[in-house]
């Protein structure tokens, strides 16, 4: 499978927008050979300039007939994935049949056997340049149309897509044709899939999964139609168009490449998201995250889509933003603004500042290819807390009723940041031009500091707040947060004596706080307390020597989130050393009650061991998370989500095989804790990391847990082996069998492969990475390709050795730019873990 191709430029796409206008498909889809390949039979009807030309995006394996207003086209005429189309009229038919490929990529129409039952599964993903490999068509996101689609399929099998069913009979299904869509949401799902029915206000529901995941649906149906309802009712109370899209369905599919996808009418989820094992409940908050946040993109890039992929960012910021704000408000979850800053806001952070770094909104997107490098924690988290800092600026009121007046103006239709701009600013009578520029069209991250003087009576002479910006991005931005005055009462207790509103002026860089003056000092200052403004936090010097006293007695969840970032980000910049940051965590955490701050703080440490840690320092930290995990674990509640956190993170930092061996047999395992699937794999990919079990047992385990997730935890542990005979294999997996491995499955290969334990036995697939990965980019593409690529870096593998073999891929002048994007992040990275090593 070759997956090279020219990627459609803005400039092609433009020039196609001025010459044709869509009005609509009518897709038929043949899938009863569903082991090798399907037919596809496209009928587009389009208007065109006359006698112009265009071409159409197609990707078959074999083009059988096309025609043009009923005259045929030469087969032989596609080239590159593009089909000619000459001497167009003021009204055109183009009408295709083609046998198209199943893919393994989540690209196109994924197909997959469930190890379970051997059933076969259908779904299509058609983001970003995949909807030609299962339809002829114009594959760009302003040319929107309506749809009407056709399936053949086996009788006995579920067949679902964006519109609802208008007939069904004999394997036959017929669609009630959608409202104009975009071509990469364009989806369905057909397989002996499990289905779960309800209906809200009118509005029909149903949710999807795998016959192999119905017992684990049903469990969970309950509380999935509940915050689907929630999330329902409350955009119906922000929003003046109701949901517009005539049924709501949730298909939780295999082999997904992302969190979910955004499908009108079928949204789309990977299925690790139906538990088959105890999760926490932070993990159900993620989950309610992640509907909420499909559920805004029914309005913000479904109903109203982006122009071109340069304003991407209307599309995922604002999913991001009302993601977490309807899940804090609508659902149980109401520590959803917690989760965003210990997790997803610092993903934003970490992209921001890499070399790879752009703005929220850039000024153009030249190709598709550098479009989906933009899917990064820029374009969602960093835009959300910019939108986060717009809302606050404006006022809500203000800002809603922009944002309905921007929906009303472009239903169904396509827009621009200018035509939000324009919105916004009409409503709320503020020139956000200047806004705009410093906070969407302008890279990088401000530091914020804060500046303490003392009076000789211990009183506050000056407080100030001193902003800093990159020097390659000299912008000094308008901030609005707040600052937190925290005191240590006398019986131990902790309590803010005072919040303050701060505004930091653009341009500015040191703002004075008069409201301290004279003030007494505080045994705490924290910038940013409720997590309003997007930058860099470092406290002062007082603040952070009582950090470890005061962290675990502050009642604020997302106060002490603030305050792990900050620290968390400190070290990273290499300001401060990773054991500082370990001895905290022993100190503070067992004390921490929000289960998402104990699950993010000990997986960022965990990672800052494995990577800035030397050789001779890493067992004593790794000891010492150990020890951190087991205090959380007495103070835990049995059977919670607290004990099911330090367990997990337990289990990822010992070295103590023989315990956690003998929980795999209820031996010593903390009470009230399930042992079940998930947990056993964990605990057996401990012991494959530490040389403590091998193949047999893999195995021993795949034939207990044969299920999906089994399959990925078998070939991650597999990876994981100490063995050289091992490692050959996942490479080989990974890098040269594109048709043989799905990118899922190559994902969990690459997530095992290298080991901080392993160093010397990877050393030689180090020069490997650099030499072989262009051509895992020539066999795989898309998402699955990145995450590959990211996984699969060297990263353990610290030295100035590793960076010159960086250098040298870097200089490569025809370098896939996905991969050469990972490489200068992955890069950076290692500069940083070499200056934290001295």
């Amino acid at each position: 499978m070759m997956v090279g191709m020219p990627s459609l430029t803005r400039a092609e796409a433009a020039e196609r927008a001025a010459t044709i206008d869509v009005e609509s498909y009518e897709i038929d889809l043949d899938l009863t050979d569903p082991a090798g390949s399907f037919l596809s039979r496209t009928t587009v009807r389009f208007t065109a300039t006359p006698g112009s030309s265009t071409f159409a995006d197609l990707e078959p394996a074999e083009l059988v007939a096309a025609t043009l207003n009923g005259s045929p086209i030469d087969p032989a005429t596609l080239a590159d994935k593009r089909l000619p189309l000459t001497g167009l009229a003021a009204a055109n038919e183009l009408v295709v049949e083609a046998r198209m490929r199943y893919s393994n990529d989540c690209e196109g129409l994924h197909r997959y056997v469930d190890p379970s039952d051997k059933r076969t599964y259908l779904y299509a993903n058609l983001f970003l340049d995949a909807a030609r490999k299962v339809f002829a068509c114009f594959d760009q996101p302003d040319l929107k149309a309506p749809y009407t689609l056709r399936v053949t399929a086996a009788p006995e099998w579920t067949v679902a897509a964006n519109g609802e069913v208008a007939r069904s009979a004999d394997g036959r299904w017929e669609f009630v044709q959608t409202a104009p869509l975009a071509t990469y949401f364009v989806s369905l799902l057909a397989g002996p899939y499990h289905v779960a029915r309800d209906e809200h206000a009118g509005l029909p529901l149903a949710i999807y999964a795998r016959q192999s995941l119905a017992e684990h649906l049903d469990a969970e149906a309950a509380e999935l139609f509940e915050i689907t309802k929630q999330c329902l009712d409350r955009y119906a109370e922000l929003f003046e168009i109701p949901y517009p899209f005539g049924h709501y369905q949730q298909a939780f599919v295999p082999e997904f490449n992302a969190g979910a996808m955004e499908n009108p009418g079928l949204v789309t989820f990977r299925d690790e998201f139906i538990y088959e094992s105890a999760v926490t409940d932070s993990e159900r908050a993620m989950r309610a995250n992640v509907i909420a946040h499909e559920m805004a993109h029914m309005w913000f890039g479904d109903l109203v889509t982006m122009t071109w992929w340069d304003d991407l960012w209307l599309n995922e910021s604002f999913a991001e933003y009302m993601g977490s704000r309807i899940t804090a408000e609508a659902t149980r979850f109401s520590g959803a603004w917690t989760s965003f800053a210990v997790g997803r806001k610092s993903w934003g952070l970490r992209a921001d500042q890499r070399p790879s770094t752009h703005p929220v909104a850039p000024s153009r997107v030249d190709d598709t290819e550098l479009a989906l490098l933009n899917f990064d924690g820029i374009s969602y988290a960093k835009g959300a807390c910019v939108l986060k800092q717009l809302v606050a600026f404006l006022g809500d009121e203000a800002f809603l009723s922009g944002v309905n007046a921007h929906f009303g103006a472009h239903r169904f239709g396509n827009a621009t940041l200018a035509d939000l701009l324009d919105a916004l600013t009409t409503a709320s009578g503020r020139d956000l031009s200047a806004w705009a520029e410093a906070w969407l069209r302008t890279a990088q991250v401000n530091v914020l500091r804060t500046e303490v003087s003392l009076a000789d009576d211990g009183t506050y002479a000056e407080v100030a707040v001193v902003q800093t910006a990159h020097e390659q991005y000299p912008v000094l931005r308008p901030h609005r947060l707040a600052l937190g005055v925290y005191d240590r009462a006398a019986d131990g207790t902790v309590g803010r004596r005072e919040l303050i509103e701060v505004d930091l002026p653009a341009g500015v860089e040191r703002t004075v706080l008069p409201e301290l003056t004279g003030a007494p000092a505080a045994d705490l200052l924290l910038l940013n307390d409720g997590d309003l403004g997007y930058a860099k936090i470092r406290l002062d010097d007082a603040s952070l020597a009582n950090v470890p006293m005061m962290l675990p007695l502050l009642g604020d969840s997302l106060a002490r989130a603030v305050i792990w970032s900050a620290i968390i980000d400190a070290v990273k910049d290499g300001e401060r050393p990773v054991a500082e940051l370990v001895t905290l965590v022993l100190a503070a955490l067992p004390m921490e009650t929000e289960v998402v701050v104990v699950e993010d703080v000990l997986a960022m440490t965990r990672n800052l061991v494995d990577r800035y840690a030397t050789p001779e320092t890493r067992p004593a930290a790794l000891e010492l998370l150990a020890q951190a995990c087991d205090r959380l674990l007495t103070v835990a509640e049995a059977g919670g989500s607290q004990q099911l956190a330090a367990a997990r993170a337990l289990i990822a930092s010992t070295v103590d095989t023989a315990r956690i061996r003998g929980w795999l047999s209820d031996e010593g395992a903390p009470e009230g804790l399930a042992v079940d699937a998930e947990l056993r794999w964990l605990i057996l990919y401990r012991l494959v990391k530490l040389g403590a079990a091998a193949e047999a047992e893999i195995e021993a385990e795949y034939a207990r847990d044969r299920t999906a997730t089994g399959e990925r935890f078998s070939l991650r542990c597999r990876a994981a082996l100490p063995t050289a005979e091992a490692k050959a294999a996942a490479w080989h997996k990974i890098i040269a069998d594109a048709d043989g491995t799905s990118a899922r499955m190559a994902e969990a290969a690459a997530a095992g492969f290298w080991q901080p334990e392993q160093t010397a036995l990877t050393d030689p697939y180090v020069a490997r990475y650099f030499a072989e990965m262009p051509e895992m980019f020539r066999v795989r593409g898309g998402i699955g390709a990145e995450v590959i690529s990211i996984s699969l870096y060297p990263s353990f593998a610290v030295a100035e050795s590793t960076r010159d073999l960086a250098a040298g891929l870097l200089a490569e002048p025809d370098l896939n730019a996905t991969l050469r994007r990972t490489v200068i992040d992955s890069d950076d990275d290692m500069r940083k873990a070499l200056l934290a090593r001295g």
